[in-house]
């Protein structure tokens, strides 16, 4: 059977890093954080890297501003931490909230460390208002639900399941399955992180 995937997901093109396949010039209200004249920033962040897994363990409370929006998420300037980068990925964030915009100030925690491009990730404090929703999804892994696609993207497509709820279904999990936004389809819960916050979905071949 053919499998057909919107060019968005399309399983024989590369997910690049950083949004790279998001990233549209034109589009304004998308930006990558104004590092000025400071050439050496990324070398900077890099040198300083275990300075800031030691001061910036996880669960720790931070706060900053939004210096840089793209359709993958929000990078934040820590607070009192200059050699840090923040990252807020729309992974963690619910469907039925807004992303910041550049200039916004923000609170959360510290969710992650992603070590191969020296990057905080960040739990914004609005977005895991959010989490306890999903804390009776783990007792529903391996059932089915009828959901709609909301939002197709290089990393697969964005199903919400319920109000307030959505989960992701990756490329590989589209096997078989035609899909559009805004169309209904049903999918299996596979994997519930409530620490993240995120479902892995799978969608269901139509028999």
């Amino acid at each position: 059977m053919l499998v057909t995937i919107p060019r968005a997901v399309r399983r024989d093109e590369p997910i690049l890093n950083r949004g790279e396949a998001c990233h549209d010039p034109t589009m304004t209200e998308y930006s990558w954080p104004d590092w000025g004249s400071d050439r050496d920033h990324g070398a900077r962040i890099a040198a300083a890297w275990p300075d800031t897994l030691r001061k910036l363990p996880l669960g720790t409370p931070v706060t900053g501003k939004v210096i840089g929006r793209q359709r993958f998420g929000v990078f934040v300037a820590i607070d009192n931490h200059p050699d840090a980068v923040g990252l807020a990925e729309i992974t963690a964030m619910p469907r039925c909230t807004e992303l910041p915009h550049v200039g916004d100030r923000v609170t959360g925690h510290v969710l992650w460390h992603a070590d191969h491009n020296h990057q905080v990730k960040i739990q914004l404090t609005e977005w895991a208002e959010h989490a306890d929703l999903l804390l009776p999804y783990p007792d529903k892994i391996g059932q089915a639900v009828t959901g709609h696609v909301t939002k197709l993207a290089p990393i697969g497509a964005f199903v919400r399941i319920a109000d307030c709820i959505e989960g992701l279904v990756r490329p590989e999990r589209l096997s078989n399955v035609t899909v559009m936004e805004r169309q209904e389809l049903t999918v299996t819960t596979l994997g519930v992180d409530l620490e993240r916050p995120r479902i892995s979905l799978s969608a269901t071949e139509r028999r």
